[in-house]
């Protein structure tokens, strides 16, 4: 529970900078926290080493054979221990100093981090070597000592010694191996890998899943199984004393539990960061990132994860970003097409807006004034364009260009820009303090509707495109806003687009007009706002 908690904290301390990093006890500590890591599991197999041999060896020995099994162990523990200790402590004296350095927030030269680096991936691996070889190394050292003794030696004997070293190895190996990569990962990989992937390093070789998923079974199930089945073999073990056996049982089948919740805990941490991020995406917030610093499959499983939401953000910054230019609307049409130049023929109303005068004030105001002034309409207007269903195609200087329309398959285009033209009107009004603040109290702007076909999308050629609407539907639409000047009228439609009207509006008959490029006059009205 407590290695849990420090993972937990190791997870929040990973999004701090090195030289703010409130590092947690167990990670300043960490070579000590993973010395100590297996002495629980080799400790509990020596004990039952020695309880096996007391009930079921020591009996089965002459005094001769005994002096020597007692001498045997002795020197063992003396000669054995202070290597798999000495063993133990090399890798960790030679990250010591490189800890520390890490720990204080300095820098360390690449090679040598890097080394470091691939040391702490592979350290559960050293101490499995280390556990086993020195278990293993009993079976053949302790039945050549009591051949050494001149006196004939039971295969009881010896079917007892390698039955008590098995065991007590099964249970001693597997468990060292999880608890000391439990450590090292609270411990070690949030120090190591500031700012690296542990399942980056090259040279290592962590469990994957499916290898630790026979580990598990190999720990949980063989182990268990394997304990009983000896017992069974080796003669008057369970029958002398059946108690023993059933001791031994539960012993094996406590610590293949233990080690399932081991692999339970290492396993449902990522799984259930990965899942809190991936709701939290699934909400809309892209800030969601797995911290977890994990060297196996679930390593590059988790940075991919970061990745896809990297990319997501960047995909919504850029949709930001473009939307605040081309407008929200047309970015997303935009980036739902394909890569084709040529855009689709749609139904839509087009209108055009501009500021009445804006050359004569321009040239007797200074361009932060008259910068200050556009802003103040422009904001004002896109308001009005966006809460009316429209989109802000261009703007034109002290002017813009809107389409209704886009991607909708309904009729009330026109009367949507209708009503928005006569919001932007209402809107100058209520304005006026603050053009007059501005330095155009007396703004006045024409606005021109036209409704028809037009080809609509992302025009241009293969290296830079517009989306825009091309076709006479726009080009009347902008012949008709510069009639609203002469005509002294501030809203103007054509005959097309009051024809698609739909509801009641104040709507006024205007002489004919005759526009650029048409062979007729065009009919035209003029909307009270």
């Amino acid at each position: 529970a407590t290695i849990d908690l420090e993972i937990r904290n190791a997870t929040v301390q990973q999004v701090l900078p090195a030289s703010s990093r409130q590092w947690t006890a167990i990670q300043r500590h960490a070579l000590l926290v993973v010395c100590v890591s297996p002495i629980t599991a080799n400790a509990i197999g020596s004990v039952f080493n020695i309880w096996y041999n007391q009930m079921q060896i020591t009996p089965l020995l002459s005094h001769a054979q005994l002096a020597q099994f007692q001498r045997c162990w002795q020197g063992f523990n003396l000669i054995v221990y202070p290597i798999a200790i000495g063993c133990f402590l090399v890798p960790l004296l030679w990250l010591r100093p490189i800890h520390r350095l890490l720990l204080q927030g300095e820098s360390v030269e690449p090679t040598r981090l890097a080394r470091a680096q691939r040391c702490v991936v592979n350290l559960p691996w050293w101490f499995l070597l280390v556990v086993g070889a020195g278990w293993l190394l009993c079976i053949p050292v302790f039945p050549a000592a009591l051949y050494a003794v001149a006196e004939p030696l039971s295969w009881e004997v010896v079917g007892h010694l390698v039955t008590s070293f098995i065991i007590a190895s099964m249970i001693a190996v597997t468990q060292s191996f999880f608890a000391v990569e439990l450590a090292t990962a609270a411990a070690l990989l949030p120090v190591f890998f500031q700012a690296d992937n542990p399942a980056r390093v090259p040279g290592t070789r962590p469990l994957s899943i499916k290898a630790r998923g026979l580990f598990w079974a190999f720990s949980a199930v063989v182990c268990p199984v394997v304990s009983l089945v000896l017992l069974l073999l080796v003669p008057d073990a369970a029958r002398t004393i059946p108690s023993f056996g059933i001791l031994v049982a539960v012993v094996a089948i406590t610590f293949g539990l233990v080690t399932s919740w081991m692999l339970a805990r290492w396993i449902s941490a990522p799984i259930r960061h990965l899942q809190m991020a991936a709701s939290r995406v699934a909400e809309g917030r892209l800030d969601a990132r797995v911290h977890l610093l994990r060297a196996d499959d679930f390593g590059f499983l988790i940075e991919r994860f970061n990745q896809m939401v990297d990319g997501l953000r960047e995909r919504e910054h850029l949709q930001q970003t473009f939307g605040r230019h081309v407008g929200h609307d047309a970015a997303k049409h935009i980036l739902r097409q394909s890569d084709a130049v040529a855009g689709r023929e749609q139904w839509i109303s087009v209108m055009f807006v501009d500021v009445r005068g804006f050359t004569k004030h321009a040239a007797e105001h200074s361009p932060q004034e008259v910068v200050a002034v556009l802003n103040l309409f422009f904001r004002e207007a896109v308001d009005c364009v966006e809460s009316g269903g429209g989109m802000i195609n261009k703007f034109l200087g002290d002017g813009f260009m809107a389409l209704f329309g886009i991607g909708s398959d309904g009729d009330q285009h026109a009367t949507q820009a209708l009503r928005t033209g006569q919001a932007i009107l209402r809107r100058i009004e209520q304005i006026r303090k603050e053009l007059e603040l501005a330095g155009w109290p007396g703004l006045e702007i024409g606005i021109g509707v036209n409704t028809g076909p037009a080809i609509v999308g992302s025009i241009g050629s293969p290296k830079r495109q517009e989306y825009t609407a091309i076709g006479d539907t726009v080009n009347v639409a902008a012949r008709v806003e510069s009639l609203t000047k002469p005509l002294n009228q501030p809203l103007v439609i054509t005959a097309a687009t009051r024809e698609q009207l739909q509801g009641c509006f104040q709507i006024d008959p205007l002489p004919p007009q005759w526009v650029k490029g048409k062979t007729e006059p065009l009919e035209v009205f003029a909307v009270a706002h």
